[in-house]
């Protein structure tokens, strides 16, 4: 293989002074995605990477295993509202789930809002949505070209006809009916003008609107204190009870409540406290999930109108084996979602935590969804693994079992698969599960092509779930293994908070004591091993890819965060500080400066294989790392493998992505592994 006649580049002279060192940023250029040279620049990375992809023999065969899978449909649990049941399905080719309405548990499905008949690109998302209390009302949000920059909107669910509100800058929106259905509560960002346009990504709010009023004169409810603040909204099912619940970060979490039939003016319930605290109201009762004092979560239960943390009593208490990571309040039970060795059970109890028992599942897997109403006797959740489509079931919680409401359809033999936990040792020591999934009785003889994936960060977990394309991976001989590494919330809150600040280097450590151990126990060897993440994800990359480049043959990155001395001044990643940390902070600044992966990359290192890719309309993370890598990368490599640029128009972080765009970048993903590990993609085999 000869190297790659990559664009030219050049370099820039910038240089920064930061608490006594100076900082080289030679690409620094390449953060302005609007200019005419960086433009013409990502053009011509973007030709390279698809000429050299589109060569790719087993290109054809990749692209007709993946539209099959794709076709593969998906599916939520339904959310109940008197007697109609809102959920979304994709079916076939569509690009966009569609949601629809059933009356009756039993019903027919009614299609109440289909985006792939808004846009035929298939780039309008249905973001977020939320029935009314009676069912009766929808509001919804939409956005363009995965920027997830929701406009919302209403909908009647009996007529069809659309309401007047068309209120924009409402991303990721959390919303609360009022009872009666003549209006609610809802977040939003600041209307273009209100405060300095850096700021726009910030400053959330909670607002009351009246339906067919004008939303300029919302009623502003709360504010937070510092514009990085993150609030929810909840309002009791009676409508008397608000709850706001606003994350400072991503482990501390402020509570307040406020009596709306005395007047309703809100008052903290906790506040600055080193812990999180998630709250509701039901039955007359303020119900709260915390880690304070327990790192795996617990449950309280308080009078609302007496709400000081003083007079709270514990009904469900912390297990050590188990995490807790949800609670549903229905009409007789409490329904508990636990992560108990990163997959999911249900525990089903009274409403004082009394007598719990667990719910069977179909097996290992996730829990992907819920529904069920405060006054209801129905659970609904969805379900699925490695090599389980996601199905839906129906519980009937004043009986014993549960029964399947739908499933995805697909053509697979799990029996065809083995999924193993393992256990192995990180850097330090700590023990570490992971994921291992094969064709059942593999040989281990370290020839396997393996792909090893994790994220570790942001509390996030990450648990067996059903993907197409790592099907189509697992047909072709391959291994797939996912770790559950430090700084992911499968352990609870004390693992999340050893993979940040200044422990993120433990993130990295576990996840290359994996690829050490899919080598030494005979799954792999370096040169048929892929690695691949994304977000924080793609940070896990950048830095085990600087850190051990002998280590991998290919490495997939994508929508990364790979500049940490600078990522804070861009988009929403001011929200971010709190888990890495701000290079304008001295000691932060010693902690970044030690991992950033484009600060890390020594000229004339052998590098492996690098794909990585980004999209135009990220409003998360900026495309501007992306393209700052490759260059960096390209100039400093001293190995013939390719460093490859993919940006994408009409596409964001990954939210709302229409499927024709997900099977685009499949392709071209699963081409560049195929073409690095040496795979010709065969036909499917039994």
């Amino acid at each position: 293989m000869t190297r790659l006649p990559y664009p030219p580049t050049r370099l820039d002279d910038a240089v920064e002074l930061l608490h006594g060192e100076a900082i080289s940023d030679p690409y620094r250029w390449l953060e302005d995605g609007a200019s005419a040279e960086t433009q013409a620049w990502t053009d011509a990375q973007n030709a390279l990477t698809a000429r050299y992809l589109e060569a790719v023999p087993a290109r054809p065969a990749i692209r007709r295993r993946l539209e099959a899978l794709l076709r593969i449909g998906a599916l939520s649990a339904p959310t109940p509202a008197r007697g109609r049941y809102f959920y979304q399905r994709r079916d076939g080719a569509q690009n966009q789930p569609v949601l629809y309405v059933r009356e009756g548990v039993d019903g027919a499905d009614r299609v109440l809002l289909d985006p792939n008949a808004l846009n035929p690109r298939g780039t309008t998302a249905l973001d977020w949505w939320y029935p009314s209390e009676d069912g009766g009302l929808l509001a919804y949000g939409l956005s363009e070209d995965g920027s997830e920059d929701s406009v919302l909107r209403v909908l009647d669910v009996v007529s069809g006809a659309s309401h007047a509100e068309a209120i924009p800058h409402t991303r990721a929106a959390d919303l609360a009916w009022l009872p009666d259905g003549s209006g609610f509560y809802y977040t939003r960002y600041p209307r273009a003008g209100e405060v300095p346009e850096e700021e726009e990504a910030y400053h959330r709010a909670v607002y009351l609107h009246q339906l067919g009023a004008d939303p300029a004169a919302d009623q502003l409810v709360f504010k937070p204190e510092l514009k990085e603040h993150w609030p929810g909204v909840d309002l009791s099912p009676d409508g008397r009870w608000l709850v706001v619940s606003v994350a400072r970060t991503f482990d501390q979490t402020d509570l307040y409540l406020g009596d709306r039939d005395a007047g309703g003016a809100l008052r903290p319930v906790v506040r600055g406290e080193p812990f999180t605290y998630e709250g509701q109201v039901a039955h007359g009762r303020l119900y709260v999930r915390t880690n304070r004092d327990a790192t795996n979560y617990r449950l309280f239960v308080a009078d609302p109108a007496r709400p000081d943390p003083a007079g709270w009593r514990e009904i469900v208490p912390s297990r050590p084996d188990a995490v807790l990571d949800g609670v549903l309040v229905t009409r007789q039970r409490l329904v508990l979602s636990y992560l108990e060795r990163a997959t999911s059970r249900l525990r089903l109890a009274g409403l004082e935590g009394e007598t719990p028992r667990e719910l069977d599942l179909p097996g290992p897997g996730s829990v992907f969804g819920w529904g069920g109403e405060p006054d209801g006797d129905e659970l609904f959740y969805g379900f699925n693994s490695y090599t389980i489509p996601p199905s839906v079931y129906r519980v009937e919680l004043t009986g014993r079992a549960g029964a399947l409401w739908r499933r995805v359809e697909a053509d697979i033999d799990p029996e065809a698969f083995e999924v193993r936990q393992v256990t192995y040792a990180s850097k330090d020591g700590t023990p570490v599960t992971m994921f291992v999934v094969h064709r059942r009785g593999l040989p281990r003889d370290g020839g396997h092509p393996a792909y090893l994936t994790g994220y570790g960060g942001f509390n996030i977990s990450m648990t067996p779930g059903f993907s197409r394309s790592l099907l189509a991976w697992l047909e072709q001989g391959g291994v797939v293994a996912v770790p559950n590494l430090r700084g992911g919330g499968e352990y609870g809150e004390g693992w999340h908070q050893a993979g940040m600040l200044a422990r993120k280097q433990n993130s990295f450590d576990d996840f290359i004591a994996a690829a050490e151990y899919l080598i030494r126990e005979g799954y792999t060897r370096p040169e048929r091993l892929a690695v691949a993440g994304g977000s924080n994800g793609g940070l896990l990359m950048g830095a085990v890819l600087t850190q051990r480049p002998e280590l991998f043959r290919a490495v997939v990155i994508q929508v990364p965060l790979l500049d940490m001395l600078r990522y804070h001044r861009f988009l929403i990643a001011r929200l971010w500080i709190p888990e890495y940390g701000s290079a304008e902070d001295p000691e932060q600044f010693r902690w970044l400066r030690a991992y950033s992966p484009y600060h890390h990359v020594v000229p004339g290192t052998p590098y492996p294989a690098v794909l990585l890719a980004t999209a135009v309309s990220d409003t998360r993370v900026d495309p501007l790392h992306a393209r700052k890598m490759a260059a960096r990368l390209q100039a400093a490599t001293a190995s013939d493998h390719p460093v490859l640029l993919r940006l994408e128009s009409q596409a964001g972080h990954g939210a709302g992505k229409p499927v024709s765009k997900v099977l685009d970048e499949l392709v071209d993903t699963w081409s560049f592994v195929a073409a690095e590990l040496g795979i010709t993609w065969g036909a499917v085999s039994g």
